[in-house]
C-alpha cells in the first residue's frame, strides 16, 4: 500500500508543525489498513464467522530472531525532546474506589491480523483516548510488517478478547500511524503504533427473507438450499421461480461381491430358493440364517408372503412366521434431488466508536525515567529455557518502575529503550506502560508499550520487556491520528453502510 506522508486532517495542528521545513524527514508515516466499509465488514466478519474460528486458531506473534535480543546499557537518559505532557484518559463505568486486586481494564484486547505467509497471528494492545474516541495504541510491529514492508491484512481489535469471543464487537482498522524512521528504517526505537479504527460490531443472528429483500441487501448474505420433492420442483417451474435439480435418476446395477463399492443388499425369498442357493458370498448365495419373527394372532392370520407360517401357537402361546434372504450384490444407483434457495441475511449490531463503549486510556509524553507503570498484555510464548508459563488466554500485568538509564538493542536498531523488570514472554508485544494507574477507574497514562523481551541476567528465562521512549516525537505521531475520522460500518437495521 502507498504510504502518504501527509495528515488524514490538518485541523487543529500547530503552526509550528504546520510550517516544517520542506526537505526535513517528518516524524510519522501513514498507511491505509481498511478505510472502505465493505472491506473493514469483510475483515471483521472474517474473524467472527464461525463462532471465532479464525480468532481460536491465531496464534502469538514471535519476533524472527534465532536468540532473545540483548541488552546494552547506554549509562544515559533519554532526554525530552520538549514540555512533559499528559492527555486525560476518557471514563469508563466508575468502579469501586477500593478494590483489594488490580482490576484488568476493559481496554485491554488483541490486535488480529493475517501476515504474508498466510498466517493467523495477534499481539497486545489498548484503546487509547482520542478525539474521535476510535484508536487503538500497540506495537508497530504488530501493524507493519517488517517495519518498512507494509501493513498486515484483515487488521482488527478485540477489547476484552477471551477464548475466540468479542464481547464489547470488533473493530476494524482503518488507518495506521508510526514513527517514521520505524516505516523506512525498521527502527525499533519507534516500535509504536496508533491505529484508528472503524465503529465495532458484532453478528446479532440471521433471518429468512423473500428474493427481493435478499437482493436489494448490502451487508451479509447468504443462499440454504432446501430440498423438495420433484411435485414442488415442477410447481416451481411453472411459476418461474428460484429452482434447480441435481443429479440423475440411476437405477442401482447388480454387481459381484467382489467390485469395488459393491454394496450388499438382502432379498427375501421362499424357503424353497433360500434351501437351493449356495453358502458363502456371492450373487444368490445365503444371507445368513432364517429368521424367526414373532406375530400377534391376527397378524398370522392374514400372513401371505414369501415366508413361512408356524404351526399355531408354540408353548408359550407365541405365533411365529420364518423368514429366508439372500444376497444381493449392487452398484448404488443415483436419484435426481430438487431444491429451492432459502434466502438468509446475516444480521449485525453496530457496537458505537471504540472509547463510547470500553473508553481509552490517557496519553504521556517526555516524562521523567523511573516512572511506576502497571505493564498489562496477552503473554503466551515460552521461556527460553522451554518453560510455558502463560496460555495468552487471559491477560497479565507487571508492576513497577522503569529503569533510570535507557537500553541499546544493537540487532533492531536501538538506541534509547526503557525497560521494566518483568517475565511477561512473546504475545504481551503492544500491551500498554500505564503510569498513574488508577485500580479503581480502571485508567492510566499510556507511556510506553511493548516492544521486546530480554533475559537480561542470562538464565534462560525472561526477564525485562523494552519499550521506545515516548518523546515528543511519539506525541507528533499521536497527534496525527488524534484527527483521523473513521465511520459505522452497520446501519440500524443490521445492514452495511456505504
Amino acid at each position: 500500500m502507498k504510504r502518504l506522508l501527509i495528515p488524514l486532517a490538518a485541523a487543529g495542528l500547530s503552526a509550528a508543525l504546520m510550517t516544517q521545513p520542506v526537505n526535513a524527514n517528518p516524524s510519522w508515516a501513514t498507511d491505509d489498513l481498511l478505510p472502505k466499509p465493505a472491506d473493514a465488514y469483510s475483515a471483521a466478519k472474517f474473524w467472527l464467522d464461525s463462532n471465532g474460528a479464525a480468532l481460536r486458531k491465531a496464534t502469538q506473534y514471535s519476533l524472527d530472531v534465532k536468540d532473545v535480543p540483548k541488552l546494552v546499557s547506554s549509562q544515559s537518559k533519554a532526554v525530552p525532546d520538549g514540555k512533559a505532557g499528559l492527555t486525560a484518559p476518557t471514563g469508563t463505568n466508575k468502579q469501586p474506589a477500593k478494590v483489594a486486586n488490580v482490576n484488568l481494564p476493559k481496554t485491554i484486547g488483541k490486535v488480529f491480523f493475517q501476515d504474508k505467509a498466510g498466517h493467523y497471528r495477534w499481539c497486545s494492545a489498548t484503546a487509547i483516548q482520542s478525539r474521535n474516541r476510535n484508536l487503538v495504541a500497540t506495537a508497530g510491529h504488530c501493524v507493519f510488517e517488517n517495519g518498512k514492508d507494509d501493513v498486515y491484512d484483515k487488521w482488527v481489535f478485540v477489547p476484552g478478547y477471551y477464548q475466540g469471543k468479542a464481547p464489547f464487537g470488533i473493530y476494524a482498522g482503518a488507518y495506521a500511524f508510526t514513527a517514521y524512521d520505524l516505516d523506512l528504517y525498521d527502527d525499533y526505537d519507534g516500535d509504536f503504533a496508533f491505529v484508528a479504527v472503524h465503529n465495532g460490531f458484532t453478528l446479532s443472528g440471521e433471518k429468512k427473507v423473500t428474493g427481493k429483500e435478499y437482493k436489494a441487501w448490502a451487508g451479509d448474505k447468504w443462499i440454504k438450499p432446501q430440498e423438495i420433492d420433484a411435485k414442488e420442483f415442477r410447481k416451481c417451474l411453472l411459476n418461474l421461480g428460484d429452482c434447480w435439480s441435481e443429479g440423475e435418476d440411476k437405477p442401482a446395477d447388480l454387481v459381484g461381491p467382489d467390485y469395488p463399492g459393491a454394496v450388499l443388499e438382502k432379498v427375501e425369498v421362499n424357503q424353497a430358493t433360500y434351501k437351493a442357493a449356495k453358502a458363502g458370498k456371492g450373487q444368490g448365495f445365503k444371507f445368513g440364517e432364517p429368521t424367526v419373527e414373532q406375530v400377534t394372532k391376527p397378524e398370522w392370520d392374514k400372513y401371505e408372503g414369501l415366508g413361512v407360517k408356524g404351526d399355531g401357537p408354540d408353548k408359550s402361546g407365541n405365533y411365529t412366521i420364518t423368514h429366508y434372504y439372500t444376497q444381493k450384490w449392487v452398484k448404488p444407483g443415483t436419484s435426481r434431488k430438487y431444491f429451492m434457495p432459502e434466502y438468509i441475511l446475516g444480521v449485525a449490531k453496530d457496537m458505537g466508536r471504540l472509547g463510547d463503549v470500553v473508553g481509552g486510556q490517557g496519553f504521556a509524553w517526555n516524562q521523567p525515567m523511573g516512572q511506576t507503570v502497571m505493564a498489562f498484555g496477552y503473554p503466551a510464548d515460552p521461556h527460553p529455557d522451554g518453560d510455558k508459563a502463560y496460555t495468552g488466554v487471559t491477560p497479565k500485568y507487571c508492576y513497577g518502575k522503569t529503569g533510570t538509564k535507557t537500553y541499546q538493542v544493537n540487532t533492531f536498531r536501538v538506541d534509547t529503550h526503557q525497560v521494566l523488570k518483568c517475565s511477561m514472554t512473546g504475545g504481551a508485544d503492544g500491551g500498554p506502560w500505564l503510569m498513574k494507574y488508577n485500580n479503581g477507574k480502571r485508567t492510566g497514562y499510556v507511556n510506553g508499550v511493548t516492544s521486546m523481551f530480554h533475559d537480561n541476567d542470562e538464565n534462560n528465562r525472561i526477564d525485562y520487556i523494552s519499550s521506545a521512549y515516548f518523546d515528543g516525537e511519539v506525541a507528533d505521531v499521536y497527534n496525527k491520528a488524534n484527527y483521523a475520522t473513521t465511520k459505522s460500518l452497520v446501519g440500524p437495521n443490521g445492514e452495511l453502510l456505504k
